[in-house]
């Protein structure tokens, strides 16, 4: 089940200094496919144990199965239903879809397409005459915000409050409070307080006024199973913004940082863009935004692998291993745009697979076509570039480059 390093590798891949490559370390972890850690949580690391479990009814998202409380749980009144359990998880999903994709609003992200190629197009005028450009600051930051504050009826002049929101909340995503200063989990309870306040009085003006933004089509949804709640509407919009800005940023980033390493396939993007559709499928196999879910629960004992997972324990998934699991996937450590049956775990799976998937992955197609497109002769100026500190949701926090203008 679990051998001596298998701790210290955890430990090495949760460190900073790990971030810009930790897929060696992934690969020394695969070696215990189910580890028991010091602090009795289990980390699982393969491709086959992690679907398994992913689709186990005995799974729980709900921090209240945790027989030791995260600390992150504190001060959490309404969670999102990502973190929920069927069938609260399935009626609040379910509701949210009816206002986000098929089969009730199947138009949804076909109809963003003319906004998201006229946001792209704004932001890279702002390239022309740029010899070096931030990838991250300049482009694939605004970019989410903004198709995210106009699905959610955001005002466009409120849009920069969220960008310190996001960061703290990510950042106290993987909060320890063995390791972590204090401060790290105070700020994302504070940040997710004031966008909780944010967003309910924007909710508050909803009501009673039909209108075609999400927190209008919520507030005002008479459908077969009801309303949500005004604090399970807040909840769904919080975990929208967050879930939805920073993979895009990651995913978009990301993308554009291994197209940069890859310059064939840079250049066959650029004469084929209907390479893209593929090309994205494999960054989230190859890069994926989102490494790690840091915490599970046990609802029950859980057989995995032949190891017993007992009731209450923390079960930390990491799903980029999973993704380049060689027992699953061919050559999994080479960049193959053409790789044919890519069931990467990306986005999840299961009945927790991301509901913003099929928005996500049109903004990377069209950003990176149009960056493809639209920059003359990019070049790295920073390899490996800076990280963002969490092993949790990986990518750049700054992507340097530079371009011919003449």
């Amino acid at each position: 089940m679990t051998t001596a390093e298998t701790p210290d590798t955890l430990r090495r891949i949760m460190d900073y200094s790990s971030r810009a490559d930790p897929y060696p370390l992934y690969a020394e972890l695969r070696k215990t496919p189910v580890a028991l850690q010091e602090d009795g949580s289990y980390v699982i690391s393969t491709y086959r144990e992690l679907t398994a479990i992913l689709h186990n009814p005995h799974l729980s998202s709900d921090f209240r199965n945790l027989s030791h409380p995260l600390a992150m749980s504190e001060g959490r009144t309404t969670p999102a239903f990502i973190n929920l359990d069927p069938p609260e998880h399935d009626r609040l999903r379910r509701m949210a879809m009816r206002h986000f994709g098929p089969p009730h609003t199947p138009g949804l992200v076909t109809g963003l397409e003319p906004a998201l190629t006229d946001t792209v197009g704004s932001l890279l005028d702002g390239f022309a005459d740029k010899e070096q450009v931030d990838i991250v600051d300049e482009f694939a930051y605004p970019f989410p915000v903004r198709v995210i504050c106009h699905l959610l009826g955001v005002p466009r002049e409120d849009e920069p409050r969220f960008h310190r929101w996001v960061d703290d909340i990510v950042n106290s995503i993987d909060y320890n409070p063995e390791t972590d200063p204090k401060e790290k989990a105070e700020n994302g309870v504070r940040a997710n307080n004031e966008l909780n306040q944010y967003m309910s009085g924007l909710l508050e003006q909803r009501h009673g006024r039909p209108g075609e933004d999400l927190l209008a089509r919520l507030a005002n949804d008479d459908g077969p199973e009801g309303r949500m709640t005004d604090d399970e509407i807040v909840s769904t919009a919080h975990l929208l913004l967050i879930a939805g800005h920073e993979t895009t940023v990651n995913l978009i980033t990301n993308g554009m940082l291994t197209l940069l390493r890859h310059p064939e396939v840079l250049h066959r993007l650029r004469n084929d863009p209907g390479l893209v559709v593929p090309l994205v499928e494999e960054l989230l196999r190859y890069e994926p935004p989102v490494h790690i879910i840091p915490w599970r629960a046990a609802y029950s004992d859980i057989t995995v692998a032949d190891t017993v997972i007992p009731k209450g324990a923390r079960i930390v998934l990491m799903l980029a291993s999973g993704s380049r699991d060689p027992q699953r996937f061919h050559e999994p450590d080479r960049f193959d745009p053409d790789r044919q049956d890519n069931q990467h775990l990306g986005f999840g799976s299961g009945i927790h697979l991301c509901f913003g998937g099929p928005l996500a992955r049109r903004e990377a197609q069209i950003a990176l076509t149009e960056l493809v497109r639209r920059l003359n002769r990019p070049r790295l100026l920073t390899d490996p570039p800076p990280y963002r500190r969490s092993p949790v949701l990986r990518g750049p926090i700054h992507l340097h480059i530079e371009q011919n203008t003449g």
